[in-house]
């Protein structure tokens, strides 16, 4: 593996412990709450973090990484309203999570180069993906901190 990967990878497990260790102390019920002025609780950004990285890597690959479900749940424009009796709970969307990184090594660490058609943004690589996704993921961090200050005032 390139060194440039070996950073990627170090990169998407940091900020993923990160994030996992921000919602450590959380209890379930806290992780419903949608306070006043937000759209989504902290289960939801969870979910949308889960999804949204391997819904990118299914865009250029056409993998199928997720139960379609997850779209419903916690695609864009969705909100815990969207949820019903099949939604992963707040447990479970940590231990997806915590596993996610690792089944993208696993499956695509040797492929991170491989060029696809391109993406809407432009991206043709897992690589250039998982950089975006980064991103992403640290969005959410800060939204769930967000939450996280509310819920606690």
């Amino acid at each position: 593996m390139k060194k440039r990967h070996e950073v990627l990878f170090n990169q998407l497990e940091t900020y993923r412990e990160g994030l996992l260790f921000d919602v450590n102390d959380i209890s379930a019920d806290e992780a419903e709450i949608v306070p006043e002025g937000f759209n989504n609780n902290i289960r939801w950004n969870l979910g949308h973090v889960y999804l949204d990285q391997y819904m990118w890597i299914k865009v250029l690959t056409k993998d199928d990484l997720y139960p379609e479900s997850f779209n419903q749940w916690f695609g864009f424009g969705t909100n815990p309203s969207n949820f019903d009796e099949n939604t992963p709970s707040f447990e479970e969307l940590k231990q997806l999570l915590k596993e996610q990184t690792n089944k993208i090594k696993d499956i695509y660490g040797d492929r991170l180069e491989e060029e696809f058609p391109p993406t809407e943004m432009g991206m043709f690589t897992i690589e250039q993906v998982l950089s975006r996704t980064i991103f992403h993921e640290g969005m959410h961090t800060q939204a769930i901190n967000d939450l996280k200050k509310f819920i606690r005032k």
